[in-house]
Parts: structure tokens; sequence; C-alpha cells
């Protein structure tokens, strides 16, 4: 094991097998506790009771999170992961497994993005990170992903630093034009029309199978998005919605510019007004994705029905 953790760290775990994933995780953890560092474990269900399991009775100095939920959109695992790290002034040790088999291909690239910012989030601060990998399921061109935005990976022959990091150049590849919409509900709106969006979308999320409390989860997120095109996208807009297969999805396009890339990620000062829209959207819906270049931003956001 590396010595000192500090300042911090963001190595990537690379695992096949469950024998593999608790040599690599228990010892870090374990290791933490000792020193009296607050530890998290955000993990898909399954490997969090293995971890439980194998922590035995100091589990329950560990805070236990199943990221098939706390993250099942990428953008809302930073802000929750930050709250952790803010509670505990000092080192902190977390482990956060945001990739695996079973995600889609629409939320790997939020996946990657997650990781590259993890890397200026927590420049500062003194927070180790471990990210584990299933080497046996996901497929090499993840695995090199995993390499781009990790300072070191840890494999069953020891500890490297790695040659590919370069979280920069991957959050720039993964921060691409979307796809284009299919057939959608396409509406403008400014000042005028913006107390008006919320029912609408409510009304529109019901007839394509959204219930409650998804569906008012919906139309918060749009009435957050379609004020923060008015107040800061230029005072104007466009609202679409489709629906696809147990999936409904609106996109707002707007002429603002997002300057920060942890928008929506890292709470603003508490005395800062306004700055919260993003993050509440990151926080009710299942999957957001936004691209933007000078003057255009596009949202887009995803519920399951």
């Amino acid at each position: 094991m590396v010595d000192a953790l500090r300042p911090f760290r963001h190595p990537a775990l690379f695992y096949r097998g469950d024998a593999e994933y608790l040599h690599g995780v228990v010892p870090f953890l374990l290791e933490g506790l000792d020193r009296g560092e607050p530890v998290a474990v955000a993990v898909p269900g399954r490997n969090l009771l293995l971890v439980e399991k194998a922590l035995d009775d100091r589990a329950g100095a560990v805070r236990l999170i199943d990221m098939c939920r706390a993250g099942r959109n990428p953008g809302a695992i930073l802000p929750s992961v930050l709250a952790f790290a803010a509670e505990h002034p000092g080192p902190v040790r977390i482990v956060g497994e945001p990739v695996w088999a079973g995600r889609s291909a629409a939320e790997y690239p939020a996946c990657v993005l997650h990781e590259a910012l993890v890397n200026q989030a927590f420049a500062d601060l003194d927070v180790a990170v471990l990210c584990p990998y299933d080497a046996a399921e996901l497929p090499p061109d993840k695995l090199a992903d995993a390499e781009r935005t990790h300072t070191e990976v840890w494999g069953p022959f020891g500890p490297f630093v790695s040659p590919r990091f370069d979280p920069d150049r991957a959050r720039a590849d993964f921060t691409r034009p979307l796809v284009p919409p299919p057939a959608a509900v396409e509406r403008g709106f400014d000042l005028a029309q913006l107390a008006s969006l919320r029912g609408f979308a409510e009304i529109w999320a019901a007839r394509h199978g959204l219930r409650r409390p998804r569906r008012d989860d919906f139309a918060l997120a749009i009435a957050e998005l379609t004020t923060n095109s008015v107040l800061y996208g230029g005072g104007a807009g466009v609202l679409r919605l489709w629906a696809e297969e147990r999936l409904v999805v609106a996109e707002v396009t707007d002429a603002g510019t997002i300057t920060e890339p942890l928008a929506g990620r890292v709470p603003p000062p508490a005395a800062t007004l306004g700055g919260r829209g993003l993050l509440l959207v990151n926080r009710v819906a299942d999957l957001v994705r936004t691209y933007w270049v000078p003057g255009r931003t596009t949202t887009r956001v995803h519920f399951h029905c």
C-alpha cells in the first residue's frame, strides 16, 4: 500500500473477480480507519455487500452507499462526495465505482466526464478516491479511459503511475455534440412563456407514462433549466420533449455559455445568490448530459418511466 495518500490522489483499481476486488479495496479502507480518517464506500449494490461483509465489525465506521441509486446520474456523484469530504476536514478516504458493465451507452460519457472532473474538484484537498474497474467485464477502451482520468493504476502486479493520464483531453473527448433527437415536441420560450412550461411538461410526461413522483421531478427539472435560460442564457431558449422506450427526455437549448466545467456539481458559496438550479437538476434526473460551445448550450435530461 502506498503511504500517506496525501495530497489528493485518484487511483484506479483494475480487478478481476471478488478476491482481487477485496484485496484492493479492503486494505485501503482499513488503513484509513486505523489512521482515524473518515471513510466512505459508494459502489454498486453487490460489491457493497461484499465490502460490508469483509469489513465485519468495522463496517459500522464506514459510510456505505449503493452507487446504483446514488450515482444513477453520474452528475450527482460529485455533490454527494464533496458533501462527505466537507463534513470532515483533514484526510478523507473514499471508494467510488461509477463505471460498471451495466451502464448504458448514454450514461458512459457522463461517467468519464465525472471521473475527469474529480481531479479538478479535489485538486487542493486532502482526499484519496479509489475507483475500482472490473477488468474482466469492461472492454479495453473503457480501461484506457480510466487510465486517462486517474493518476495511477492499481492492479495484480502493484501500482504504477498512469502514462495516459490526461483528464482535460478525456473531458474534451466526451463533451461532444449530442445525437440529434428523433421527432420531438418543440416550444420556443422567453420570460412570457416561462410560467406555463412546467405545467405543459407535466401534462406531456403523464401522456407518455411517467408517474408521480417522477413526473413532478421531470417538471421541476424543466422549470429549473428554462429559468436558467431566461436568466443566464440570453433571455430565451428552445424546449424539446420526446419519448423513447421506458424513457422520457427533455432538452433545453439557449444562447448561454458554460465557463465552469464543475457547474451543477459543486455547490456555490452559501452567500451566493443563485447557481443551484443545475445542482437540483442533477439530483432529480436519472441522467444529465450537457454540450456547450461559445454562445450555445444544450442540456438534456433523462427520466425512466
